[in-house]
């Protein structure tokens, strides 16, 4: 007669814990999103307590409509971080591209806006382009490498312009018109920002090759070692953050009409601290484009409101300094928590 043990239960304390660390790590990183969008919605009330005219029609279409160009480049810049890379040209390639767009439609007004949409994502993806072949086949760390071209594209622009700079005046109407029109109230910036972040967050969070972003920023030579395509993946993900910035280089020409060859300048700062203080990890492997939009959002609402408020414009930046340590710190917490899981399932795993 064979004697049956009784399964045994030893592991299933560990299991339990483990299971729990999962689920805290999950909590941080929902509890960070929602920390922003309760941050915001703060700071709207307390502004609009301050000055009712605050939430004024007028004065909420202004700020989404300039939220809109921060969140087309945070959502590109989102793709680069992830792969655990940086992308510091993209204000360079904004005003690059909005000139290059503006001096199609000086010389052909009749170009329909849709093209001039087109004109700027493939302008932007060529200069995205050269960021992913210098990164990819230079062996350079991505900081480097954008850093150098931030210049690049911005003397590019300053030779180009030579000086001049392309006023209202000098482009379509039909174009300007665009940056202010709606679609049953919602300004056309807002929505092809919408679009923009429906696309690339179900992409990332649905199709293999955006999974595979993720892979890379974790562990890239794991993700080597797993068959995933490392390069490609990194050259495709400077090309979309250039693409990206490319249209809003668009989305800015029509919003403000005139543009010189210092057209974006500083944007690229404002990005990267829209993206990580919206949760996406510097050290990569985590994030979403959604939050890195109500970073951006955040971030400009700061800019409309501390005026508002009488606040000198030195706390705004001190703010925002503040809420990148605390984003990195954060970053910092969601890791360890994560590594002292994984180092508890391999010690059950051993045992």
């Amino acid at each position: 007669m064979t004697t049956v043990s009784p399964p045994s239960t030893g592991p299933a304390p560990t299991v339990e814990r483990d299971r729990a660390a999962g689920s805290r790590v999950g909590f941080i990183l929902r509890a960070r999103e929602l920390g922003i969008v309760l941050a915001l919605a703060a700071l709207i009330v307390v502004t609009a307590v301050v000055n009712p005219r605050f939430l004024s029609g007028q004065s909420i279409r202004d700020l989404v409509l300039a939220a809109a160009i921060t969140i087309v480049l945070a959502v590109g810049q989102s793709v680069v971080v992830i792969t655990r890379n940086i992308d510091l040209s993209v204000g360079s390639v904004l005003g690059l591209s909005a000139f290059a767009v503006g001096s199609l439609l000086q010389a052909a007004p009749g170009v329909p806006v849709v093209i001039a949409l087109l004109a700027g994502l493939v302008f932007g993806a060529v200069c995205g382009l050269v960021n992913g072949v210098l990164v990819r086949f230079g062996n350079v760390p991505a900081l480097v490498v954008t850093l150098g071209t931030l210049y690049v594209f911005r003397g590019i622009g300053f030779f180009w312009a030579g000086g001049q700079q392309i006023n209202a005046d000098e482009l379509p109407p039909g174009f300007l018109s665009f940056g202010t029109a709606t679609v049953l109230g919602v300004p056309w910036l807002i929505l092809i920002a919408l679009v923009v972040v429906v696309v690339a967050g179900i992409f990332l969070r649905t199709y293999r090759s955006g999974r595979e972003l993720y892979a890379m920023g974790s562990n890239p030579e794991a993700a080597r070692l797993a068959g995933i395509p490392v390069g490609r993946r990194t050259l495709a993900a400077f090309v979309v953050s250039g693409a990206l910035a490319g249209l809003a280089g668009v989305l800015f020409a029509a919003r403000f009409g005139t543009i010189d060859a210092a057209a974006g300048t500083g944007y690229e700062l404002n990005v990267v601290a829209a993206v990580v203080v919206g949760g996406v990890a510097v050290f990569g492997g985590s994030g979403t484009v959604w939050g890195a939009a109500i970073g951006a959002l955040l971030l400009t609402t700061i800019g409309s409101a501390l005026p508002v408020l009488g606040i000198d414009q030195f706390w705004q930046q001190a703010i925002v300094g503040a809420l990148i340590l605390l984003a990195i710190g954060t970053d910092r917490l969601v890791a360890a928590r994560i590594s002292a899981s994984l180092r508890r399932r391999e010690s059950h795993a051993v045992s």
